[in-house]
C-alpha cells in the first residue's frame, strides 16, 4: 500500500493509540479523517474530523456518506470494562462486544463501499484476541470475536482487492491502562510499526515482544497457553 496516496478513516483517533495512528499516516503523506464521537475533541492540525459513533448506526451511516474517499479505513475505537464473564453486569459485557466487534463490522460495513482495489482495513486487535485472562474476560471475547472477523472478510474482499489487517499488541500507555502497573509501548511506536505493516502488505502485524510470545504459543494448545492449568 502507498501510504502518501492513502485516505484514510481512523475511529477513535481522538486519543491514545487512534490519534497516534492519525499523525503516523498524516506523516508520511496520507490524508486522514479522524473519527470520533465528539469532533470538537479531536486535536490533529490537518485531519479532517468527524463526527462517528460507532455503535450508532445513524452515525455510521452518516459519517460514510459525508466521505465517499475512504481508500483506508482503520477500525480502533475501543473500550475495555474489566468486567468479571459470572459476576459482572452483563450490560459491560454487551458494551464490550458492541463497540469493540459489533461497531468494527458496522463501520466496515458502511465503508467497504467506496474502498477501491487496493485499499485496506486495519483492524486494531490485542494479544488478548489470542489468550484470555479472567480479569478481562468480556474484552478478550470481544477482541477474539473481531478477530474471527478479520479472519472471514480477509477471505471475502480479497476477490476485490481490498487487503484486511490486524494489528495485535499488549498493554500501551493509554487512558485505558493507566491503572495497571506493567511495561507498556509508546503508541507513536506502535502506529510506527502498525503503519510499516500497511506498507508492507501484511495481514498480522504484531507490535510487540509479549504478543510475539503468545502467537508463538497458539499451535502448543491450552498447555501451552495456561501453563498454570491442572
Amino acid at each position: 500500500m502507498d501510504i502518501a496516496a492513502t485516505t484514510a478513516l481512523v475511529t477513535g483517533a481522538n486519543r491514545g493509540l487512534g490519534r497516534a495512528l492519525a499523525l503516523e499516516l498524516q506523516a508520511r503523506g496520507a490524508t486522514v479523517y479522524a473519527g470520533a464521537r465528539d469532533p470538537d475533541a479531536v486535536d490533529l492540525p490537518g485531519a479532517k474530523a468527524l463526527a462517528l459513533d460507532v455503535t450508532d448506526p445513524a452515525s455510521v451511516a452518516a459519517a460514510a456518506a459525508a466521505t465517499g474517499d475512504v481508500t483506508l479505513l482503520v477500525n480502533n475505537a475501543g473500550v475495555g470494562t474489566g468486567v468479571d464473564l459470572l459476576d459482572g453486569d452483563l450490560d459491560d459485557v454487551r458494551r464490550e462486544l458492541d463497540v469493540n466487534y459489533l461497531g468494527a463490522l458496522a463501520v466496515t460495513r458502511a465503508f467497504v463501499p467506496q474502498l477501491p482495489a487496493g485499499g485496506g482495513v486495519l483492524n486494531v486487535l490485542s494479544v488478548l484476541s489470542w489468550v484470555a485472562f479472567p480479569g478481562t474476560g468480556a474484552y478478550c471475547a470481544s477482541k477474539s470475536a473481531a478477530w474471527a472477523m478479520t479472519n472471514a472478510l480477509r477471505a471475502q474482499l480479497a476477490p476485490r482487492g481490498i487487503r484486511v489487517s490486524a494489528l495485535h499488541v499488549g498493554y500501551m500507555d493509554t487512558d485505558m491502562t493507566a491503572g495497571i502497573d506493567a511495561p507498556k509501548s509508546d503508541p507513536a511506536d506502535v502506529a510506527r510499526i502498525a503503519v510499516d505493516g500497511l506498507a508492507a502488505g501484511s495481514y498480522e502485524i504484531v507490535a510487540d515482544e509479549v504478543s510475539r510470545r503468545v502467537q508463538a504459543g497458539l499451535a502448543g494448545g491450552v498447555a501451552a497457553l495456561y501453563p498454570a492449568l491442572p
